[in-house]
C-alpha cells in the first residue's frame, strides 16, 4: 500500500470559486482494498489552510449526510467551518467519499416507482411496493457494475487513511455527521493511531444494522410528536384541539379520516399531512403553527374544501424529486445500507408495515418498515462490518439531540458507551447534523473548545436546543 500513501497531492487553487484560499487536488485509492494492484479510482479533495499557522495543530476532516454522502458536503463541507476557531488551528480538509460527487462515482439507473406515495398504504398494494424495490435493486446493480461491492464504510475509513498518510500527517482529527459519524466510528476502530480528536454528531446505534436504523426512524418522530401533542393539549384554549395529549392525537386522527373522505386527491393529501406532523412535530419552533395547520384541515376536510386543504399542505413533498428525473443518479445509498444483510422474507417486511401503520404513521413511518433493496440484494459484501471499539485513540464527543428524529437518541447513547466518549445532549431539541451545521451556538461553544483547546466537557451534560417552544402559555397559567 505504500504507493497510495506515498502519493504527494498536486493542489490547484479554486479560482473557478472566486476564492484562492481553496486548494483542490485529486489522488489514487485501490478499488478493492483487497487487491491493492488491481484497479483503481480517484478521491477528490478540498483544502482550507490554518489562518492561524503559529497555532497550527494538524487537519481536520469532516463527513456527513447519508448513508453513504446521501445530500453530503463532501469537499464542500469544509466552507461551513470557515471564520470559525477550527479555522483557525486545523487545515480544513473536505473530500467527496467513493462513489460521490467529483470521485469516482457509483451511479444507477433511475427506476421510477409504480406505486403513487401513500403514508398509509393498505395491504394490497404490499407486494407492488416490493416489486419496486427489486425494480431498484436491478437498476443500481446494472449501472453499478464491479464497482458497486466496494463501496462500504470500510473502504471509505481506509480511504481516510491513505488522505491522511498522503498529506503527511501522523494522526488526523475528524467530525462526523450522521453516517459520517458511524464512518468516524469505524476509522477510529480499524486505525486508532492515526486519530486524535473526535466528534461524532447523531450517531447510529453501533450494534444496528441499517434495517434496524431505519426502523428506529418511527419511534424517534413518535416521540416529537407525542410532545408536541402534549404541549398542544395544554394550550386547547388556543389551539381548541383537545385538553390532553391523546384528544390532540384524536383530532389528528380526525384530520386523516375527513382527508381519506375528499372525492378526489384523498391518498395524497393524507401522505402530506402525515409528513407535515411527523415533520414539524421535529422542530420547537413550528409547534403553534402545526397546531394551526391541524386546525385549519380540520375546518377545511370536515365541509369537503379539496381547494383549501391543498392550499394548506402545498408546500409538503412526498417523493425526492432527485428519484425521479434523469436517467442516472448516485446509487451509493443502496450500496452502504446493503454492507448488512437484510430479510428475504417478505411477510417480515409486510407485519413491520402493518405494525408501523398503526404505531408510526407520521413522518412517513411505514416507509421505514417496507421492504428496501435489501431485500433483493444482487452482491454479498465482501466482507463483515466492524465491530465498533475503542482501543488505541483519545475520548472523544459525541452530540445527539434528544429528539433527532433521524438518529434515535438511543444510538447515540449507546454508542457514547460503547466508545467510552463523553455525550453532550442537545435538550428538547429535533435538531440533526448540529455542530456548526444547525446554527446552534451553546453545542458549538462546547464542540470548539474541545477541538481547539482540547477540553472535554463532562462525560454527561446537556445544553439547550436552537428552538426554542412557542411563547404560548399553557391554559393554567393564562
Amino acid at each position: 500500500m505504500s504507493e497510495f500513501s506515498t502519493q504527494r497531492p498536486r493542489w490547484a487553487p479554486g479560482a473557478d470559486q472566486g476564492d484562492e484560499r481553496v486548494e483542490y487536488a485529486t489522488i489514487e485509492v485501490p478499488r478493492d482494498y483487497g487487491d491493492p494492484g488491481g484497479e483503481r479510482i480517484t478521491l477528490a479533495l478540498s483544502r482550507r489552510r490554518a489562518t492561524d499557522p503559529a497555532r497550527r495543530r494538524g487537519v481536520l476532516l469532516a463527513v456527513n449526510g447519508g448513508p453513504g454522502g446521501d445530500w453530503g458536503g463532501g469537499r464542500d463541507l469544509p466552507a461551513r467551518y470557515v471564520g470559525t476557531p477550527l479555522h483557525e488551528v486545523y487545515d480544513l480538509i473536505g473530500f467527496d467519499p467513493r462513489g460521490i460527487g467529483a470521485s469516482t462515482q457509483l451511479l444507477a439507473e433511475v427506476s421510477v416507482p409504480a406505486v403513487p406515495a401513500d403514508s398509509r398504504p393498505p395491504d394490497e398494494t404490499f407486494a407492488a411496493i416490493a416489486e419496486d424495490m427489486r425494480r431498484r435493486e436491478d437498476a443500481c446493480a446494472r449501472a453499478g457494475g464491479a464497482l458497486r461491492p466496494h463501496i462500504s464504510t470500510r473502504n471509505t475509513a481506509r480511504d481516510m487513511d491513505v488522505i491522511r498518510a498522503v498529506l503527511g500527517e501522523e494522526r488526523i482529527s475528524f467530525v462526523g455527521y450522521a453516517y459520517g459519524a458511524y464512518v468516524g466510528a469505524v476509522y477510529g476502530s480499524l486505525f486508532p493511531g492515526g486519530l486524535d480528536r473526535l466528534v461524532l454528531d447523531s450517531c447510529v446505534g453501533p450494534d444496528w444494522t441499517w434495517r434496524e436504523q431505519f426502523l428506529q426512524q418511527g419511534d424517534a418522530v413518535q416521540r416529537n410528536v407525542d410532545l408536541w401533542a402534549g404541549w398542544t393539549g395544554e394550550r386547547n384554549g388556543v389551539f381548541g384541539l383537545g385538553g390532553s395529549r391523546e384528544q390532540v392525537l384524536g383530532t389528528v386522527e380526525g384530520v386523516v379520516a375527513a382527508l381519506e373522505a375528499l372525492p378526489e386527491d384523498a391518498v395524497r393529501l393524507r401522505s402530506l399531512f402525515d409528513g407535515a406532523v411527523g415533520n414539524w412535530a421535529g422542530d420547537r419552533a413550528r409547534w403553534a403553527d402545526l397546531g394551526q395547520l391541524v386546525g385549519g384541515l380540520r375546518d377545511a376536510g370536515g365541509t369537503g374544501d379539496v381547494g383549501r386543504c391543498r392550499e394548506l399542505l402545498a408546500r409538503q413533498e412526498t417523493w425526492r424529486a432527485a428519484d425521479s428525473e434523469g436517467d442516472l443518479r448516485v446509487g451509493v445509498l443502496e450500496a452502504i445500507t446493503l454492507e448488512h444483510a437484510w430479510p428475504a422474507d417478505l411477510e417480515v417486511y409486510y407485519q413491520d408495515m402493518r405494525e408501523f401503520r398503526k404505531r408510526f404513521p407520521y413522518g412517513n413511518g411505514v416507509l421505514k418498515a417496507s421492504p428496501w433493496v435489501g431485500a433483493f440484494r444482487s452482491f454479498e459484501a465482501p466482507e463483515e462490518p466492524t465491530v465498533l471499539g475503542r482501543d488505541g485513540y483519545p475520548v472523544g464527543l459525541i452530540v445527539q439531540a434528544d429528539g433527532d428524529p433521524m438518529d434515535h437518541y438511543d444510538g447515540g447513547v449507546a454508542m457514547a458507551e460503547r466508545l467510552g466518549h463523553h455525550l453532550l445532549t442537545v435538550e428538547d431539541s429535533g435538531e440533526h447534523e448540529v455542530y456548526v451545521l444547525a446554527g446552534n451556538p451553546h453545542v458549538d461553544a462546547v464542540v470548539h473548545r474541545y477541538l481547539v483547546d482540547g477540553v472535554l466537557p463532562p462525560a454527561r451534560s446537556s445544553v439547550p436546543g436552537r428552538a426554542s417552544r412557542p411563547d404560548i402559555a399553557a391554559d393554567a397559567a393564562a
